[in-house]
């Protein structure tokens, strides 16, 4: 299968190395707005093909999978170019800028038989069955509480600190915590409640958001562009808790009981970095004839992307490109 990258930034260098690894994928083709940048990436990630243009590389008929790399705001562009042009697509998180855009990919996907996923890692890793798991085994009891954080030290990076590219701690840090929540958390989220600390540009530096749950279950969630956080995650039951030790790419899992007593430890398996399971998934998809990726279907996403929009509603928080 001929694996493309559009728009080669950081996040497509982790890419690149994950994808170079794998069997039967071939480094095929990048693009990028920059010819040069293009032709520099290609040759440290040996791909065969380098394009000064996104068109150029959707026009290419041998390109069979593209992963869009570009920021939040030219998601729903990027991905609908590579769709028309009969591409299969793994769109980076956070998959568009709202619900709307993602909701017509959805739809040009299914009537064109060309898979589209979302490329937020978590969902496709081992620790998200071994959490499953350990939750099915009752050692925690009956579980209705969870949080979970992710913060890093951001400011500089001024793709986040741009409405004009979707900026923020929600649509890059805060899906995060909320698909941690949904994937522990199985009911229907009865209520949402969000407050911001925001930018002089109009974006969120900091938020805590509160999922309320039909079935009693409570989930505090916060994620932080200013601030180096603890990424800890912690599910809570009546006979004991267990901490996931970094929700953005799980290295440990730890089971306490009600004395706070460690009583198992689980390691997470080795891996290339974490993106290979997103692909493989997709790659297996594909061979399927599937439209979708079951660790993350089209309905979960639309799911993530209309609370997006509800939490932002409550802040105000309109980006330029809407």
């Amino acid at each position: 299968m001929k694996f493309a990258i559009l728009a080669p930034g950081n996040i497509a260098h982790s890419m690149a190395k994950a994808v170079s690894e794998i069997e039967h994928l071939e480094c095929y083709a990048v693009a990028s707005r920059d010819s040069g940048r293009a032709e520099e990436f290609a040759r440290q990630w040996g791909f065969e093909k380098a394009y000064g243009s996104y068109l150029e590389l959707a026009e290419d008929p041998q390109a069979e999978f593209v992963y869009v790399a570009s920021p939040h705001s030219h998601h729903y562009e990027h991905a609908k170019l590579c769709l028309e042009h009969g591409k299969h697509v793994l769109v980076e998180k956070a998959f568009t800028v709202n619900a709307a855009q993602a909701e017509e990919l959805v739809q040009l996907s299914e009537e064109k038989g060309l898979l589209l996923a979302e490329a937020i890692w978590t969902r496709y890793m081992p620790s998200r069955n071994m959490i499953d798991e350990i939750l099915a085994s009752g050692v925690l009891g009956t579980v209705t509480s969870l949080t979970a954080n992710l913060g890093y030290v951001l400011p500089h990076v001024e793709r986040m600190q741009n409405p004009n590219l979707a900026g923020g701690a929600l649509l890059d840090l805060g899906v995060y915590p909320i698909n941690f929540a949904l994937m522990a958390f199985h009911g229907e989220v009865q209520k949402i409640d969000a407050a911001a600390v925001m930018s002089p540009q109009g974006i969120d530096w900091m938020n805590s958001i509160t999922l309320s749950f039909e079935d009693g279950k409570m989930a505090v969630l916060h994620s932080d562009m200013l601030a180096q956080t603890d990424r800890q995650g912690v599910i809570s039951g009546d006979k004991g808790y267990l901490e996931v030790q970094n929700i953005n790419n799980c290295e440990e899992i730890r089971v306490f009981d009600l004395n706070r007593k460690m009583t198992a430890c689980y390691k997470v398996p080795k891996q290339i970095n974490g993106y290979e399971y997103e692909v493989l998934s997709c790659m297996k998809a594909i061979e399927e004839g599937k439209t979708e990726c079951p660790q993350m279907p089209h309905s979960e996403t639309l799911r993530v992307m209309k609370m997006l929009d509800a939490i932002r509603r409550q802040w105000g928080m309109v980006f330029p490109c809407e």
